[in-house]
């Protein structure tokens, strides 16, 4: 009969086992498993990002992706505090952030439509070609049409706020002290950095995912993720 410490040895011996035995390489998946895993993986990592920035503050509290001033109006920023806009500055702000979190959400159909577009041949190639290559295909297959997509959004919203008339009347005033080239239209301005923060945030969420692939709570976001490692 054996002793409890030897059970628990032989218990563990079997556990290794079993557990390599059930181990899954990259090699070892079905090109349906690695279609089906990275597709639910694009679909999870997707969802997520939109649902963040696209609610009020989503921009705006993350300041890794908050719009801020543009390079030279920042650089301005003390003369036209000087000139009493501190405050509309600030305003600009809030605004440019606003219309972000306002277009975002258009995002998500698009970004769903080219996970379906994605074929089969690419699947492995994708799932191995480093940590932000599926925020790549995305990039690579949406950011035209969202671009597209995002400006006549962020257009109503600039245009509501008054941030174009904002922007432009300040853009004016530094461009007459001799401080700035003639700049992109503020709505051109925000749609880029609209883009910028969400592809950010759906690289963090595939970094997460690549990470701790059990974690996503998708059996086969799981096994196909977990053969990474």
């Amino acid at each position: 009969m054996f002793i409890p410490s030897v059970q628990k040895s032989l218990l563990l011996s079997l556990c290794i086992v079993a557990s390599s035995a059930m181990a899954v390489s990259i090699a070892d998946l079905s090109n349906q498993d690695a279609t089906t895993g990275l597709k639910a993986a694009l679909e999870k990592g997707a969802s997520a990002a939109v649902s963040k920035l696209g609610v009020t503050n989503g921009f705006l509290n993350n300041d890794k992706v908050k719009i801020q001033l543009p390079p030279i109006l920042e650089q301005a920023r003390p003369l036209l505090k000087m000139t009493g806009r501190g405050q509309q500055l600030d305003e600009l702000v809030v605004s440019m952030n606003r219309a972000a979190e306002e277009a975002v959400p258009l995002a998500k159909p698009l970004l769903l439509n080219a996970v379906k577009s994605m074929s089969v041949a690419d699947a492995k190639q994708i799932l191995t070609g480093g940590d932000t290559s599926v925020t790549s295909f995305f990039r690579d297959k949406t950011s035209s049409q969202l671009a597209v997509t995002f400006l006549p959004i962020v257009k109503k919203v600039t245009d509501r706020s008054g941030l174009s008339a904002q922007y432009n009347a300040t853009m004016s005033q530094v461009a007459r002290a001799g401080l700035a080239p003639q700049q992109a239209t503020v709505e051109d301005y925000v749609t880029q950095r609209a883009l910028d923060g969400l592809f950010t945030v759906i690289a963090d969420e595939e970094k997460a995912i690549r990470r701790d692939p059990l974690g996503s709570g998708s059996k086969i976001i799981g096994k196909v993720f977990g053969a990474l490692k």
